[in-house]
């Protein structure tokens, strides 16, 4: 659609475009009414920063009177929006660092948001540990490196690592529900899996950590 009066030409239902950060705006039909916390928005950026824009926006053009203004609502990505805000103003990159969006027309704004935020769900914490801990023996990365590409603390790091190091046995338990993350911490003050495994074999009725 060109428009003779902006000469401003709108990309087609379902294209991947490049489109300057400058250009984005939240989407007035977001479904997220409580603003992304400080901590997500510096995670977002600091995986971003290690491993670039893992996924498209989802955008469509924003439309006043009829006609296209050259600005993009963000139905889906709205976090990652920000995330490069934060960036572009450390001067990481340019305000109008260009980034890869998905052009929807077709859909429901509010519905596309709603969906990204209601289907889906996060990452088992064991998991977490596990991918943590293969992290650090398969690539050497320490604790900083880690959290530094994950936006996260080394504190945070290191306590994932040490629990990613307890017995698979007892991190399966605990995905199981058998185990809480407090009684699982505990079993952590040792390296030794056969001893790990034998404490919990033979735990009583008596189950603190």
């Amino acid at each position: 659609m060109t428009t003779n009066a902006k000469t401003i030409t709108v990309p087609e239902n379902g294209e991947t475009v490049f489109i300057p950060l400058n250009k984005l705006k939240k989407h007035p039909k977001n479904a997220r009414k409580t603003p992304h916390s400080e901590a997500s928005i510096e995670g977002k950026a600091a995986s971003i920063a290690a491993k670039g824009m893992l996924q498209n926006l989802v955008v469509e053009p924003e439309i006043t009177d009829g006609e296209p203004t050259g600005f993009y609502l963000v139905s889906v990505g709205e976090g990652r929006r920000l995330a490069q805000l934060l960036r572009a103003k450390r001067k990481e990159i340019k305000k109008t660092e260009p980034i890869r969006c998905v052009i929807d027309t077709a859909n429901d704004a509010a519905e596309i948001s709603l969906d990204e935020n209601v289907n889906r769900e996060d990452l088992h914490p064991a998991d977490e540990f596990e991918r943590f801990r293969e992290l650090s023996e398969n690539r050497g990365w320490g604790a900083e490196e880690i959290a530094a590409r994950f936006g996260t603390s080394a504190h945070v790091v290191k306590q994932r690592l040490r629990l990613g190091a307890v017995s698979p046995k007892l991190i399966q338990v605990y995905r199981d529900g058998g185990l809480t993350m407090d009684q699982l911490q505990a079993f952590a003050i040792t390296d030794d899996h056969a001893r790990q495994e034998h404490v919990f074999e033979n735990l009583s009725h008596n189950k603190e950590p």
